[in-house]
């Protein structure tokens, strides 16, 4: 994928979006069965596991499963980049019964590189 970005000299130059996964804050994922789009703020918790963080009572939870893949998109912390779909797999979906998440699920994201994997919702 391909990001636009505007130079200085208002010369237009097209750049390879490989930028590292601090720069995205955010994950939309898509569902089927659910009214509404869900994004949540993406948290690096564990040296460098993506997850997002719900509520325990999410409806979220009765759609996804470990192991599962989904063609996430991904915002990117640079208005000049575009949201970025990525294929991503959910790594666990734990429960937190104490300290800051107290009451929510953590579901650690796993981004895959290859985009060719089956499955991919």
């Amino acid at each position: 994928m391909k990001a636009y970005v505007m130079e200085n000299s208002s010369q237009e130059k097209w750049l390879e979006s490989g930028l590292p996964f601090e720069e995205y804050y955010s994950v939309e994922i898509p569902l089927d069965g659910l009214e509404f789009l869900h994004q949540f703020k993406i948290w690096n918790i564990d040296q460098g596991t993506l997850c997002v963080v719900v509520k325990e009572e999410s409806k979220i939870l009765t759609c996804i499963r470990v192991g599962e893949t989904i063609k996430m998109k991904y915002y990117i912390l640079n208005p000049a980049y575009p949201p970025k779909y990525i294929p991503t797999k959910i790594r666990h979906i734990t429960r937190e019964d104490q300290g800051r998440f107290k009451g929510h699920v953590v579901i650690g994201l796993d981004i895959l590189e290859d985009s060719t994997e089956k499955n991919i919702h």
